[in-house]
């Protein structure tokens, strides 16, 4: 119970200040402070998490790296459901916090929707959409089962590590789908943007559950022939 007590509360940190971040500085490609800081932020919660409840659940926050995970025989399937449930409540919980910040505090939510992903970098389309996805996920897990290796030899940076593969996927993903590589991080922001009355994230919802599901995936299984 503990492991997911931990996942709930890191994923949760992680849409409260990553998203969070976004809501407040505005993340577009335009906005170059905006994009780097919302950048930064995600990788820091990483950072940070990763030093205080790695030790404790493997600090995945994420499915897509539990699915990968999995597939790397890391987890059983139980134990990987239980992950996801907690990953997805600890999302809802922090765009629940985002709401009150937002919402009671009167502060402006410059990206119109608590951070939710989208497709308007890539004019709509979800299939471009969902390549981008697959590929940014596919990178920063693949980093993440190098540095979660028993031959790495990173030492006490990994966590380092991976949050820096985080802020590098997010500095190019912004800009076109707003970086989810994480299905849960999606989800939390994407209902409440449509309790707000914004459907366009729910919509497109499915390409930021798919698309980081499938990279993970990719990911654990390259790494696994590699690895050999």
């Amino acid at each position: 119970m503990k492991k997911y007590i931990a996942e709930f509360i890191g994923t949760c940190v992680l849409v409260t200040l990553g998203c969070g971040t976004a809501m407040l500085v505005g993340c577009d490609a335009a906005n170059g402070c905006g994009y780097i800081l919302t950048a930064l932020a995600f990788g820091l919660v990483i950072v940070a998490m990763a030093y205080s409840i790695g030790n404790i659940s493997g600090c995945h926050i994420n499915p897509a790296v539990s699915l990968a995970v999995l597939i790397s025989g890391g987890m059983d399937v139980k134990e990987f459901i239980s992950y996801v449930v907690a990953q997805c409540l600890g999302a809802l919980a922090g765009s629940g916090i985002l709401a009150i910040i937002f919402g009671l505090g009167g502060v402006t939510d410059e990206t119109g929707g608590f951070g939710a992903n989208g497709l308007g970098g890539v004019h709509g389309n979800p299939l471009v959409g969902l390549v981008v996805e697959i590929v940014l996920t596919f990178v920063f897990v693949m980093a993440i089962l190098g540095v979660t290796s028993k031959k790495a030899s990173h030492g006490s940076f990994g966590g380092l590590v991976i949050g820096l593969s985080l802020v590098l996927v997010h500095i190019l993903g912004i800009g076109l789908t707003g970086t989810s590589v994480n299905p849960a991080r999606s989800i939390g922001p994407a209902v409440f943007a449509a309790i707000s009355g914004n459907m366009a994230p729910i919509a497109a919802l499915w390409v930021f559950i798919v698309g980081p599901l499938a990279g993970g995936a990719l990911a654990a299984a390259c790494y696994k022939y590699l690895e050999k």
